[in-house]
């Protein structure tokens, strides 16, 4: 008798969110710096902006109109990626603090840089 598969989504806890600053750590375009455009929590991964780049080709949709092709950015796992002080030019983990009103915020270990405000 077969089973059911979970379907459930999982999401994974990351270190990164929308609209960080990062730098590549590992691969093709290590040691590249861009902002994170979208996160995507199931997959674990990230697109960054100026960061692995393909060329996608797309066929004409209507009569009369030519295919052309479209470069953007696909999605690269989190774990290779870091986030990067634009402050100091300088890539650091994470840590996490609470503030004075007792709000947990990230903090950059190296610099000291509080992210979340």
């Amino acid at each position: 008798m077969a089973t059911k598969k979970d379907t459930t989504v999982k999401f994974h806890k990351m270190h990164v969110k929308t609209g960080d600053t990062v730098q590549v750590i590992a691969g093709k375009d290590k040691g590249k710096v861009g902002e994170v455009i979208k996160a995507l929590p199931q997959l674990s991964k990230v697109i960054v902006k100026g960061v692995n780049i393909k060329t996608k080709h797309v066929k004409p949709q209507q009569e009369g109109e030519s295919g052309r092709i479209v470069s953007q950015e696909a999605p690269i796992h989190s774990s290779n990626v870091m986030l990067y002080s634009t402050k100091q030019n300088v890539a650091s983990r994470v840590c996490y603090t609470f503030t004075a009103e007792g709000k947990k915020v990230r903090k950059l270990k190296k610099t000291g840089e509080i992210l979340d405000s």
